[in-house]
């Protein structure tokens, strides 16, 4: 029967301590844990470095000597065609690149994007 008012007693002295202490904390916790869960991790790099990117492919692909391999051409061109679809998924500009194979209509196709691109202000020279 002795230890019901004393566990009462511990309980009543040490309860505003514990609320006190928490009041202070949890705040605190709730912020560290807001910023841990909002930080998102970008899934493509930053349009500005994508339009350094294109740039710099761009100017790679118009300067290749006539001697250059094909399969240089060819990768050149697929990085290029790649950064455009990036350029195109971040700007908001439709294209079918997925879809064509080389030749003439993906050529045709390369120069829709740029100039849809350029319209929306991408700078690509």
């Amino acid at each position: 029967m002795a230890a019901g008012p004393v566990l009462l007693f511990a309980v009543v002295s040490v309860a505003p301590s514990a609320l006190f202490w928490a009041a202070l904390r949890v705040p605190a916790a709730c912020r560290w844990l807001r910023r841990r869960r909002v930080a998102p991790v970008p899934s493509e790099p930053p349009v500005e470095q994508v339009a350094a990117d294109l740039r710099r492919v761009r100017r790679t692909l118009a300067q290749l000597p006539s001697g250059t391999p094909a399969a240089r051409r060819i990768g050149t061109r697929q990085a290029y065609d790649e950064l455009l679809v990036i350029a195109c998924r971040e700007i908001g500009v439709e294209h079918r690149l997925d879809g064509l194979r080389e030749g003439a209509d993906r050529d045709l196709e390369r120069l829709r994007i740029e100039d849809a691109l350029s319209r929306k202000g991408f700078v690509l020279s």
